[in-house]
Protein backbone atom coordinates (compact mmCIF):
# COMPACT_ATOMS: atom_id res chain seq x y z
CA UNK A 1 0.00 0.00 0.00
CA UNK A 2 1.38 3.62 -0.64
CA UNK A 3 1.54 5.36 2.39
CA UNK A 4 0.56 9.25 3.06
CA UNK A 5 3.45 11.22 2.42
CA UNK A 6 6.29 8.76 1.13
CA UNK A 7 7.97 9.33 -2.25
CA UNK A 8 5.68 6.81 -4.09
CA UNK A 9 2.52 8.96 -2.73
CA UNK A 10 3.70 12.79 -4.27
CA UNK A 11 4.75 10.78 -7.37
CA UNK A 12 1.70 8.63 -7.78
CA UNK A 13 -0.45 11.81 -6.48
CA UNK A 14 1.07 14.26 -9.06
CA UNK A 15 0.97 11.63 -11.71
CA UNK A 16 -2.84 11.58 -11.51
CA UNK A 17 -3.55 15.12 -11.02
CA UNK A 18 -1.63 16.12 -13.61
CA UNK A 19 -2.97 13.91 -15.84
CA UNK A 20 -6.64 15.34 -14.50
CA UNK A 21 -5.55 18.64 -15.69
CA UNK A 22 -5.39 17.80 -18.91
CA UNK A 23 -7.93 15.83 -19.34
CA UNK A 24 -10.45 18.46 -17.74
CA UNK A 25 -8.74 21.14 -19.86
CA UNK A 26 -9.34 19.30 -22.94
CA UNK A 27 -13.00 18.66 -22.46
CA UNK A 28 -13.32 22.40 -21.80
CA UNK A 29 -11.44 24.22 -23.44
CA UNK A 30 -13.82 25.04 -26.43
CA UNK A 31 -16.37 26.58 -24.42
CA UNK A 32 -15.47 30.15 -24.40
CA UNK A 33 -14.64 29.95 -28.23
CA UNK A 34 -18.18 29.16 -29.70
CA UNK A 35 -18.74 32.61 -30.51
CA UNK A 36 -15.63 32.37 -33.09
CA UNK A 37 -16.25 29.14 -34.53
CA UNK A 38 -19.84 30.18 -35.05
CA UNK A 39 -18.58 33.60 -36.94
CA UNK A 40 -15.91 31.44 -38.90
CA UNK A 41 -18.51 28.34 -39.95
CA UNK A 42 -21.42 30.71 -39.87
CA UNK A 43 -22.98 28.56 -37.40
CA UNK A 44 -26.11 28.63 -35.46
CA UNK A 45 -25.40 28.97 -31.19
CA UNK A 46 -26.77 25.38 -30.82
CA UNK A 47 -24.89 23.47 -34.44
CA UNK A 48 -21.42 25.28 -32.92
CA UNK A 49 -22.33 24.09 -28.86
CA UNK A 50 -21.58 20.67 -30.41
CA UNK A 51 -18.27 20.97 -31.00
CA UNK A 52 -18.12 21.41 -27.41
CA UNK A 53 -21.14 19.02 -26.50
CA UNK A 54 -20.33 16.01 -28.32
CA UNK A 55 -17.23 15.75 -26.04
CA UNK A 56 -19.14 15.39 -23.04
CA UNK A 57 -21.79 13.58 -24.43
CA UNK A 58 -19.21 10.56 -25.74
CA UNK A 59 -16.95 10.82 -22.63
CA UNK A 60 -20.23 9.81 -20.48
CA UNK A 61 -21.09 6.70 -22.71
CA UNK A 62 -17.82 5.59 -22.12
CA UNK A 63 -17.80 5.38 -18.55
CA UNK A 64 -20.38 2.92 -19.31
CA UNK A 65 -17.68 0.29 -20.23
CA UNK A 66 -14.59 1.77 -18.73
CA UNK A 67 -15.12 0.77 -15.23
CA UNK A 68 -16.00 -3.01 -15.98
CA UNK A 69 -12.38 -2.84 -18.99
CA UNK A 70 -10.44 -2.01 -16.11
CA UNK A 71 -11.51 -4.92 -13.99
CA UNK A 72 -10.57 -6.78 -16.71
CA UNK A 73 -6.91 -4.87 -18.28
CA UNK A 74 -6.23 -3.46 -14.76
CA UNK A 75 -6.16 0.74 -14.21
CA UNK A 76 -2.45 1.39 -15.41
CA UNK A 77 -3.16 -0.17 -18.61
CA UNK A 78 -6.17 1.99 -19.18
CA UNK A 79 -5.02 4.80 -18.20
CA UNK A 80 -2.08 4.80 -20.10
CA UNK A 81 -4.05 3.49 -23.92
CA UNK A 82 -6.81 6.41 -23.19
CA UNK A 83 -4.21 9.19 -22.43
CA UNK A 84 -2.20 8.14 -25.93
CA UNK A 85 -5.55 8.06 -27.48
CA UNK A 86 -6.14 11.75 -26.02
CA UNK A 87 -2.25 12.79 -27.43
CA UNK A 88 -3.06 11.52 -30.58
CA UNK A 89 -6.51 12.39 -30.96
CA UNK A 90 -5.65 16.44 -29.74
CA UNK A 91 -2.97 16.43 -32.30
CA UNK A 92 -5.36 15.62 -35.28
CA UNK A 93 -7.61 18.28 -34.08
CA UNK A 94 -4.72 20.66 -34.84
CA UNK A 95 -5.01 20.04 -38.57
CA UNK A 96 -8.88 19.67 -39.19
CA UNK A 97 -10.69 22.12 -41.78
CA UNK A 98 -14.08 21.56 -41.52
CA UNK A 99 -16.85 21.73 -38.73
CA UNK A 100 -17.44 18.55 -39.50
CA UNK A 101 -13.83 17.08 -39.08
CA UNK A 102 -14.23 18.93 -35.77
CA UNK A 103 -17.35 17.47 -34.45
CA UNK A 104 -16.15 13.64 -35.55
CA UNK A 105 -12.41 14.13 -33.62
CA UNK A 106 -14.04 15.61 -30.76
CA UNK A 107 -16.56 12.78 -30.34
CA UNK A 108 -13.03 10.89 -30.32
CA UNK A 109 -11.92 12.40 -28.27
CA UNK A 110 -14.52 12.35 -25.30
CA UNK A 111 -14.15 8.17 -25.35
CA UNK A 112 -10.71 8.75 -24.59
CA UNK A 113 -11.41 11.53 -22.07
CA UNK A 114 -13.53 8.83 -20.15
CA UNK A 115 -10.76 6.95 -18.75
CA UNK A 116 -9.27 8.48 -16.10
CA UNK A 117 -12.18 9.89 -14.13
CA UNK A 118 -13.69 6.21 -14.78
CA UNK A 119 -10.62 4.87 -12.89
CA UNK A 120 -8.44 6.94 -11.19
CA UNK A 121 -10.39 7.03 -7.57
CA UNK A 122 -10.56 3.41 -8.62
CA UNK A 123 -6.99 2.98 -8.87
CA UNK A 124 -6.31 5.30 -5.54
CA UNK A 125 -8.55 2.91 -3.42
CA UNK A 126 -6.73 -0.58 -3.94
CA UNK A 127 -3.22 0.76 -4.15
CA UNK A 128 -3.51 4.08 -1.26
CA UNK A 129 -3.62 3.72 2.54
CA UNK A 130 -6.68 5.52 3.80
CA UNK A 131 -4.70 8.82 5.15
CA UNK A 132 -3.00 8.60 1.73
CA UNK A 133 -6.25 8.21 0.09
CA UNK A 134 -8.28 10.90 1.68
CA UNK A 135 -5.67 13.55 0.97
CA UNK A 136 -5.01 12.38 -2.47
CA UNK A 137 -8.86 12.70 -3.62
CA UNK A 138 -9.32 16.09 -2.04
CA UNK A 139 -6.09 17.39 -4.05
CA UNK A 140 -7.46 14.90 -7.39
CA UNK A 141 -10.91 16.91 -7.37
CA UNK A 142 -9.35 20.19 -7.47
CA UNK A 143 -6.69 18.99 -9.82
CA UNK A 144 -10.19 18.51 -12.21
CA UNK A 145 -11.82 22.20 -11.65
CA UNK A 146 -7.87 23.52 -12.23
CA UNK A 147 -7.97 21.65 -15.71
CA UNK A 148 -11.51 22.96 -16.56
CA UNK A 149 -10.73 26.52 -15.48
CA UNK A 150 -7.17 26.47 -17.34
CA UNK A 151 -8.45 25.32 -20.08
CA UNK A 152 -10.90 27.55 -21.04
CA UNK A 153 -8.07 30.72 -19.91
CA UNK A 154 -5.64 29.44 -21.86
CA UNK A 155 -8.11 28.87 -25.18
CA UNK A 156 -9.22 32.66 -24.62
CA UNK A 157 -5.97 33.99 -24.68
CA UNK A 158 -4.41 31.87 -27.50
CA UNK A 159 -7.39 32.51 -29.41
CA UNK A 160 -7.22 36.52 -28.74
CA UNK A 161 -3.68 36.43 -30.08
CA UNK A 162 -3.55 34.34 -33.04
CA UNK A 163 -6.19 30.88 -34.12
CA UNK A 164 -8.63 29.59 -32.28
CA UNK A 165 -6.76 26.12 -33.71
CA UNK A 166 -3.62 26.85 -31.52
CA UNK A 167 -4.77 25.86 -28.45
CA UNK A 168 -4.39 21.96 -29.60
CA UNK A 169 -0.82 22.39 -29.93
CA UNK A 170 -0.10 22.84 -26.22
CA UNK A 171 -2.22 20.16 -24.48
CA UNK A 172 -0.80 18.04 -27.10
CA UNK A 173 2.14 18.65 -25.59
CA UNK A 174 0.70 18.31 -22.11
CA UNK A 175 -0.85 15.16 -23.01
CA UNK A 176 2.59 13.18 -24.20
CA UNK A 177 3.90 13.97 -20.77
CA UNK A 178 0.77 13.25 -18.80
CA UNK A 179 1.43 9.86 -20.77
CA UNK A 180 5.01 9.52 -19.36
CA UNK A 181 4.25 10.72 -16.15
CA UNK A 182 1.06 7.86 -15.90
CA UNK A 183 3.89 5.14 -17.21
CA UNK A 184 6.99 5.94 -15.01
CA UNK A 185 5.56 7.15 -11.41
CA UNK A 186 2.55 5.16 -11.41
CA UNK A 187 3.65 1.87 -9.31
CA UNK A 188 2.31 -0.96 -10.87
CA UNK A 189 -1.08 -2.69 -9.03
CA UNK A 190 -0.67 -4.40 -5.82
CA UNK A 191 -4.04 -4.63 -4.55
CA UNK A 192 -5.46 -4.92 -7.89
CA UNK A 193 -7.30 -8.35 -8.93
CA UNK A 194 -8.40 -8.61 -12.26
CA UNK A 195 -11.65 -9.75 -13.16
CA UNK A 196 -12.72 -11.38 -16.72
CA UNK A 197 -14.54 -8.68 -18.83
CA UNK A 198 -18.39 -9.64 -18.03
CA UNK A 199 -20.95 -7.81 -19.93
CA UNK A 200 -23.72 -9.70 -19.05
CA UNK A 201 -23.01 -8.47 -14.91
CA UNK A 202 -22.23 -4.90 -15.80
CA UNK A 203 -25.45 -4.16 -17.79
CA UNK A 204 -27.20 -5.84 -14.52
CA UNK A 205 -25.57 -3.83 -12.32
CA UNK A 206 -26.51 -0.98 -13.82
CA UNK A 207 -30.21 -2.23 -14.56
CA UNK A 208 -30.56 -2.54 -10.95
CA UNK A 209 -29.47 1.15 -9.82
CA UNK A 210 -31.80 2.39 -12.26
CA UNK A 211 -34.90 0.41 -10.33
CA UNK A 212 -33.72 1.85 -7.08
CA UNK A 213 -36.04 5.08 -6.65
CA UNK A 214 -33.68 6.89 -4.67
CA UNK A 215 -30.24 6.40 -6.86
CA UNK A 216 -32.19 7.11 -10.13
CA UNK A 217 -33.37 10.38 -8.57
CA UNK A 218 -30.10 11.21 -7.14
CA UNK A 219 -28.87 10.58 -10.85
CA UNK A 220 -31.84 12.82 -12.73
CA UNK A 221 -30.75 15.86 -9.77
CA UNK A 222 -27.44 15.46 -10.77
CA UNK A 223 -28.08 15.27 -15.11
CA UNK A 224 -30.70 17.94 -14.89
CA UNK A 225 -28.80 20.89 -12.75
CA UNK A 226 -25.26 20.02 -15.09
CA UNK A 227 -28.01 20.16 -17.97
CA UNK A 228 -28.77 23.69 -16.84
CA UNK A 229 -25.84 24.55 -15.48
CA UNK A 230 -22.97 24.17 -17.85
CA UNK A 231 -25.24 25.72 -21.11
CA UNK A 232 -25.57 28.63 -18.93
CA UNK A 233 -21.80 29.26 -19.72
CA UNK A 234 -22.40 28.51 -23.12
CA UNK A 235 -24.81 30.72 -24.18
CA UNK A 236 -23.52 33.77 -22.18
CA UNK A 237 -20.50 33.40 -24.02
CA UNK A 238 -23.07 34.55 -26.96
CA UNK A 239 -24.25 37.74 -24.71
CA UNK A 240 -21.02 38.67 -24.07
CA UNK A 241 -19.79 38.55 -27.46
CA UNK A 242 -22.17 40.88 -28.66
CA UNK A 243 -23.37 44.43 -28.30
CA UNK A 244 -22.89 46.08 -25.93
CA UNK A 245 -19.90 44.13 -24.17
CA UNK A 246 -18.02 43.23 -27.12
CA UNK A 247 -16.45 40.94 -24.98
CA UNK A 248 -12.96 39.14 -26.14
CA UNK A 249 -12.19 35.08 -26.02
CA UNK A 250 -9.94 35.71 -23.48
CA UNK A 251 -12.40 37.51 -21.64
CA UNK A 252 -15.49 35.52 -22.02
CA UNK A 253 -12.36 32.56 -20.64
CA UNK A 254 -12.11 34.25 -17.26
CA UNK A 255 -15.71 34.10 -16.83
CA UNK A 256 -14.92 30.59 -15.75
CA UNK A 257 -13.19 32.14 -12.78
CA UNK A 258 -16.60 31.79 -11.37
CA UNK A 259 -16.05 28.27 -10.49
CA UNK A 260 -13.44 28.90 -7.70
CA UNK A 261 -17.09 29.58 -5.76
CA UNK A 262 -17.52 26.22 -6.57
CA UNK A 263 -14.91 24.85 -4.43
CA UNK A 264 -16.46 26.49 -1.89
CA UNK A 265 -19.40 24.61 -2.13
CA UNK A 266 -18.25 21.36 -2.83
CA UNK A 267 -15.95 22.32 0.80
CA UNK A 268 -19.14 23.10 2.94
CA UNK A 269 -21.05 20.11 1.83
CA UNK A 270 -19.94 17.71 4.10
CA UNK A 271 -20.83 20.12 6.96
CA UNK A 272 -24.38 21.00 5.21
CA UNK A 273 -24.91 17.36 5.17
CA UNK A 274 -24.05 16.84 8.83
CA UNK A 275 -26.92 19.99 9.61
CA UNK A 276 -29.81 19.00 6.88
CA UNK A 277 -31.04 15.52 5.37
CA UNK A 278 -28.82 15.53 2.06
CA UNK A 279 -31.60 15.98 -0.03
CA UNK A 280 -32.81 19.48 1.81
CA UNK A 281 -29.03 19.71 1.43
CA UNK A 282 -29.46 19.57 -2.24
CA UNK A 283 -32.55 21.97 -2.43
CA UNK A 284 -30.47 24.48 -0.50
CA UNK A 285 -28.38 24.04 -3.50
CA UNK A 286 -30.61 24.24 -6.18
CA UNK A 287 -32.29 27.27 -4.55
CA UNK A 288 -28.88 29.21 -4.73
CA UNK A 289 -28.85 28.09 -8.26
CA UNK A 290 -32.19 29.51 -8.86
CA UNK A 291 -31.12 33.03 -7.00
CA UNK A 292 -27.65 33.44 -9.05
CA UNK A 293 -30.00 32.79 -12.43
CA UNK A 294 -32.26 35.76 -11.82
CA UNK A 295 -29.47 38.08 -10.70
CA UNK A 296 -28.27 37.39 -14.10
CA UNK A 297 -31.42 39.25 -15.96
CA UNK A 298 -29.01 42.66 -14.91
CA UNK A 299 -27.51 44.24 -17.89
CA UNK A 300 -24.55 45.44 -15.61
CA UNK A 301 -21.80 43.28 -16.12
CA UNK A 302 -20.88 42.98 -12.62
CA UNK A 303 -24.05 41.49 -11.62
CA UNK A 304 -23.86 38.64 -14.50
CA UNK A 305 -20.72 37.84 -13.22
CA UNK A 306 -22.01 37.81 -9.87
CA UNK A 307 -24.79 35.60 -10.77
CA UNK A 308 -22.36 33.30 -12.70
CA UNK A 309 -20.33 33.57 -9.43
CA UNK A 310 -23.52 32.26 -6.54
CA UNK A 311 -24.46 29.67 -9.71
CA UNK A 312 -21.04 27.81 -9.00
CA UNK A 313 -21.71 27.84 -5.33
CA UNK A 314 -24.51 26.40 -5.80
CA UNK A 315 -24.41 24.09 -8.31
CA UNK A 316 -21.15 22.27 -6.79
CA UNK A 317 -22.70 22.03 -3.47
CA UNK A 318 -25.53 19.89 -5.05
CA UNK A 319 -23.22 17.96 -7.18
CA UNK A 320 -21.65 17.05 -4.00
CA UNK A 321 -23.95 16.19 -1.65
CA UNK A 322 -25.67 14.35 -4.82
CA UNK A 323 -22.52 12.17 -5.54
CA UNK A 324 -22.00 11.47 -2.30
CA UNK A 325 -25.37 10.29 -2.01
CA UNK A 326 -25.42 7.84 -4.47
CA UNK A 327 -21.85 6.18 -2.99
CA UNK A 328 -24.21 6.17 0.80
CA UNK A 329 -27.11 4.40 -0.89
CA UNK A 330 -25.72 1.98 -3.25
CA UNK A 331 -26.66 -1.35 -1.31
CA UNK A 332 -23.95 -3.27 -3.94
CA UNK A 333 -21.45 -2.54 -7.07
CA UNK A 334 -20.80 0.82 -5.59
CA UNK A 335 -18.16 1.68 -8.72
CA UNK A 336 -20.85 1.44 -11.24
CA UNK A 337 -23.24 3.13 -8.95
CA UNK A 338 -21.44 6.15 -8.95
CA UNK A 339 -20.17 5.52 -12.43
CA UNK A 340 -23.89 6.18 -13.92
CA UNK A 341 -24.04 9.05 -11.65
CA UNK A 342 -21.27 10.72 -14.08
CA UNK A 343 -22.90 9.08 -16.84
CA UNK A 344 -26.24 10.84 -16.13
CA UNK A 345 -24.04 14.08 -15.44
CA UNK A 346 -22.01 14.19 -18.81
CA UNK A 347 -25.25 13.46 -20.82
CA UNK A 348 -27.32 15.78 -19.42
CA UNK A 349 -24.33 18.94 -20.15
CA UNK A 350 -23.85 17.97 -23.52
CA UNK A 351 -27.69 17.75 -24.39
CA UNK A 352 -28.70 20.60 -22.37
CA UNK A 353 -28.10 23.17 -25.52
CA UNK A 354 -31.18 21.27 -27.01
CA UNK A 355 -33.50 21.84 -24.31
CA UNK A 356 -32.50 25.88 -24.30
CA UNK A 357 -32.29 26.78 -27.81
CA UNK A 358 -36.06 27.30 -28.29
CA UNK A 359 -35.86 29.83 -25.45
CA UNK A 360 -32.95 31.04 -26.67
CA UNK A 361 -34.58 31.90 -30.14
CA UNK A 362 -38.09 33.18 -28.27
CA UNK A 363 -36.08 35.80 -25.84
CA UNK A 364 -32.70 35.72 -26.20
CA UNK A 365 -30.80 35.88 -22.49
CA UNK A 366 -34.14 36.53 -20.82
CA UNK A 367 -36.02 33.04 -22.46
CA UNK A 368 -32.91 31.04 -20.99
CA UNK A 369 -33.35 32.39 -17.63
CA UNK A 370 -37.05 31.37 -18.10
CA UNK A 371 -36.00 28.10 -19.04
CA UNK A 372 -33.34 27.83 -16.46
CA UNK A 373 -35.90 28.47 -13.65
CA UNK A 374 -38.10 25.97 -15.38
CA UNK A 375 -35.94 23.19 -14.98
CA UNK A 376 -34.23 23.97 -11.71
CA UNK A 377 -37.92 23.91 -10.65
CA UNK A 378 -38.43 20.46 -11.53
CA UNK A 379 -35.32 19.54 -9.48
CA UNK A 380 -36.25 21.50 -6.81
CA UNK A 381 -39.57 19.30 -7.15
CA UNK A 382 -37.34 16.20 -7.35
CA UNK A 383 -35.38 17.39 -4.03
CA UNK A 384 -38.19 16.61 -2.22
CA UNK A 385 -39.15 13.71 -3.68
CA UNK A 386 -35.94 12.13 -2.93
CA UNK A 387 -36.32 13.79 0.92
CA UNK A 388 -39.91 12.12 1.35
CA UNK A 389 -38.69 8.96 0.39
CA UNK A 390 -35.58 8.85 2.49
CA UNK A 391 -37.41 9.57 5.21
CA UNK A 392 -40.11 6.54 4.55
CA UNK A 393 -37.07 3.84 3.66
Amino acid sequence: MIEYKSPAFYQSSFALCFAAVVVFANLHLLQPLLPVLSREYALTPLQTSWAYGVSTLTLGISLLVYAALSDAWGRKTLLVITLLGMTCTTLALTQVESFTALLCWRALLGVFLGGLPAVAIAYMGEEYTKPALVAAVGVYISANSLGGISGRLVAGALADIGHWQWVFWPVTLLGALSCYLIWRYLPAAKGFIAKPFALRQALADNLYHLRQPVLLLSYLIGGLNFFIFLNQYTYIAFVLSDAPYNLSSFWIGLLFVTYFTGTVGSAISGKVALKLPVPLGMALGVLVLMLGTLITLSSSLWLIVSGFFINAFGFFLCHSLASSWVNQCASRAKASASALYLVFYYVGASSGGLYLQPFWQWQGWSGIVVGALLMYSVTLLLCVVLWRRSTVQ
